[in-house]
């Protein structure tokens, strides 16, 4: 990453693409039984696939690297097109021209001249991740210091009647998964049940960490979280309104479980400012937040020098996927928990060729260098939502 940006290839074009990628009919059932988006988030508006905005970045000796924003407007507040208007408007200049391997003064440049739009300049960012490993002919977590390794993974279990989670969960279990997610938060003796019933099916075979989303004011939270400690939770997600860092400090404090923040922490400084107020013990990391690989690979550090897990979930396509494998791999010893990927499970495509191999509950890197994957182009237009906006050298 130090090599002379003018001794390497040059961006020449960004090839941008809005998509939305629907849940398989499965999965919509699944979350129309349990109220309609399996969890406890107010949001009003069904929840039926994912939206993405997807990067394609040519180098001028015909190198493509790609990169995978997944957006939701209760969480990111954001659309593909807006993440694509930002890149289109105002972050493109910084990275046409350059080499992808001048990543630290490409991300520069775009901080000091555009406020916030860490997923647009996440978008941009992993992107070159990818053009880095190709140009270099490795795999991109060598890029990032590491190396392919088998990365265990966790089971998301949506919110819903306690035997039906039991139900889910077995499954997972069956296939090999030995950490669960488990989404919460309708009710503290509902919470208990879900746990109680989960512990008398797996007993200590399986490591349960729970999302709340959001559902609980701090002093109830305190109280949730208490009730359910007795039951061994690796951590606790949300459990407070997403942008009350000082509630999540206050139930920090009064809980054993370490807390982790993910609807309201976007960036690095969100990242500091809650550790710094006591209020998480975990940091929590996708492709999304804290934006991008550079930015990520910051996080995971900082997470280990204060003694903090690392947690890499999200619900994204088969890009995003990928990249988040190569960053637990190139982190892989700093982490403590099993990753979560789910959308191979959601989603009815992934917009990759050839599917990532998660079997036994193990994700296992795909063979190629940089992430390791081709872009199916007929899928992309399948799902695209208009046209592709191409941005060029002058």
């Amino acid at each position: 990453m130090k090599e002379n940006r003018d001794s390497s290839p040059r961006v020449i074009s960004i090839e941008l693409t809005p998509v939305v990628i629907p849940f398989q009919e499965i999965v919509r059932e699944a979350m129309s039984k349990s109220g309609g988006l399996g969890m406890a988030i107010p949001a009003e508006e069904a929840w039926n696939g994912i939206d993405c905005a997807i990067c394609k970045m040519t180098d001028e000796a015909g190198n493509v690297g790609l990169g995978e924003s997944y957006v939701w407007w209760p969480e990111t507040g954001t659309s593909p097109n807006q993440i694509i208007e930002v890149i289109r408007e105002a972050l493109a200049r910084y990275v046409l021209g350059e080499s992808p391997f001048s990543v630290e003064r490409i991300c520069r440049r775009m901080d000091n001249n555009v406020a916030r739009s860490e997923m647009a300049k996440g978008l941009l960012d992993m992107a070159c991740y990818d053009l880095m490993g190709k140009v270099k002919g490795v795999p991109a977590c060598e890029i990032m210091g590491g190396k392919a390794v088998d990365i265990p993974m966790s089971a998301l279990i949506p919110l819903m009647d306690a035997g039906g989670m039991v139900f889910l969960a077995k499954l997972f279990v069956d296939q090999g998964h030995r950490t669960l997610r488990l989404k919460m938060g309708h009710g503290i003796e509902e919470d208990v049940g879900i746990i109680k019933a989960m512990r008398k099916e797996f007993g200590k075979q399986v490591r349960i960490r729970v999302d709340y989303n959001q559902a609980y004011s701090p002093e109830k939270a305190v109280e949730a979280i208490q009730a359910i400690e007795p039951y061994k939770i690796d951590v606790a997600e949300q459990p407070v309104a997403a942008t009350d860092f000082v509630g999540m400090a206050y139930v920090q404090k009064r809980v054993k479980t370490p807390l982790m923040a993910h609807e309201g922490c976007f960036s690095l400084s969100d990242i500091v400012t809650l550790a710094e107020l006591g209020g998480i013990g975990a940091v929590g990391i996708n492709t999304e937040r804290p934006g991008g690989i550079t930015a990520a690979l910051k996080a995971m550090d900082f997470a280990l020098q204060h003694r903090m897990g690392i947690i890499i979930h999200n619900q994204s396509a088969g890009i995003s996927s990928a990249v988040l494998l190569h960053l637990a791999a190139a982190r892989f010893s700093s982490l403590g928990h099993a990753i979560e990927l789910f959308g191979y499970v959601m989603l009815e495509d992934d917009l990759i060729l050839d599917p990532i191999d998660y079997s036994g509950g193990i994700g296992r890197l795909p063979a190629g260098t940089g992430w390791g994957i081709t872009l199916d182009e007929a899928a992309l237009d399948k799902y695209s939502t208009c046209r592709t906006v191409k941005l060029t050298l002058p």
